[in-house]
């Protein structure tokens, strides 16, 4: 080799060593100036190990709603770059879907998307946490509700109790009665014995008469094959349509067009997470993953919108009739409902803080509801509260 070129070799590594050390301490500075600012520091962020969660959803395999929440736990992975990833599972996969928020509580997996509705007995603000009985009834008042009006925090603070973290709300669908035997009126009700989530939207249909049982959902159709009960509420066309309801029930019972359904208009669920395992993830994965489930709220509801209405065909094919109730049988139910909603709000003081917001929402111009003329028992009392 000639003395040139061993010079011109040596003065390329020398260059080289140089520019990796100049690499390296301009990236420290950086990341130095980044803390400073109160960025974090990428070069570190990316050295930490990826984060794997493990959530269980209440929706059955080979619904529409447990599509979307495969859907949802792929896109966690995709919006973190891969570190923070979901494995989602169906209904009762780990435990039973009515034991999910012990479960989670007590660490057993770390997170469940479930109905709020199922647990006014571990968390009375429960019942105010998704739509009830002649309440709010759209899905944007509930949005408006969680957002700005309070509702986020009252969720936060009663999970929090049970080592939860309630990361947000997702919207569902509303929900629809499958019977066996045709329901045409107030009266009809009377004697049925009929499946309900329990709580207060069991309450008003037993002041119709009904006797109402609980079951979760995957055991709803094999006791309306089987006869054990006369009808079911559950949730919306679609994936009642997945889960064959029409094969074993040939009447829908609906509200009229103004009240489809009288009962829970917006059924909620949320994503829970264990407190635990939520503190361990990093707050700028926090943020993400609360944004996941943001887009995962609206996404759920548009498809299982545009879902029930093609399944209402397809029920129609099936021989299943839609009957729908009079305004007149509305309003025999309506007057059961300020009372039922004074007492369940009774039954702990955050969830009369959260009835109360929720009046105050509904008694506004905005709304307009009701009014404190309204606000009286089945017999024309006043309510006190």
């Amino acid at each position: 080799m000639s003395d040139q070129v061993k010079n011109d070799k040596g003065k390329e590594e020398m260059e080289q060593n140089v520019s990796r050390r100049g690499f390296l301490k301009t990236a420290a500075v950086a990341g130095a100036a980044a803390g400073a600012l109160g960025f974090p520091n990428v070069m570190r962020l990316s050295a930490q190990p990826a984060i794997k969660l493990k959530i269980q959803t209440a929706w059955d395999a080979g619904t529409l709603g447990y599509t979307k929440f495969q859907e949802f736990c792929k896109e966690v992975g995709e919006m973190t770059e891969g570190r923070l990833t979901v494995e989602g599972f169906p209904a009762g996969a780990i435990v039973g879907t009515f034991e999910m928020f012990d479960a989670v509580k007590a660490g057993v997996f770390d997170a469940m998307h479930c109905f709020d509705v199922y647990w006014p007995g571990k968390i009375p603000v429960a019942t105010f946490l998704s739509s009830y009985p002649f309440g709010m009834d759209r899905p944007d008042q509930w949005d408006t509700w969680y957002r700005e009006l309070g509702g986020r925090e009252f969720a936060r603070e009663a999970y929090g109790e049970h080592n939860m973290y309630y990361l947000g709300p997702v919207q569902h669908d509303d929900n629809l009665i499958h019977s066996k035997v045709p329901i045409r009126s107030f009266e009809d009700f009377k004697g049925k014995k009929i499946r309900y989530p329990g709580g207060i939207i069991a309450d008003i249909y037993r002041a119709a008469g009904v006797a109402t049982v609980l079951l979760p959902g995957g055991e709803v159709y094999p006791a309306l094959e089987k006869g054990v009960i006369d009808a079911s509420d559950f949730v919306g066309a679609a994936i009642n349509y997945n889960l064959g309801f029409g094969e074993a029930a040939k009447y829908i019972i609906m509200g009229p067009p103004s009240t489809p359904c009288l009962h829970q208009p917006v059924d909620l669920m949320s994503v829970d997470v264990n407190m635990n395992t939520w503190k361990k993830i990093p707050p700028h994965l926090q943020k993400i993953f609360e944004a996941a489930v943001n887009k995962h709220s609206w996404d759920h509801y548009t498809a299982i919108q545009k879902a029930d209405i093609e399944a209402f065909e397809k029920f129609k094919k099936q021989g299943v009739e839609v009957i729908r109730l009079k305004e007149e049988d509305i309003q025999k139910f309506k007057r059961f409902a300020p009372e039922l909603w004074v007492k369940w709000a009774k039954k702990h003081p955050l969830a009369m803080k959260a009835f109360k917001s929720q009046l105050d929402f509904m008694k506004s111009v905005k709304v307009g509801y009701i009014t404190d003329k309204d606000m009286v028992d089945a017999n024309g009392k006043p309510l006190e509260f």
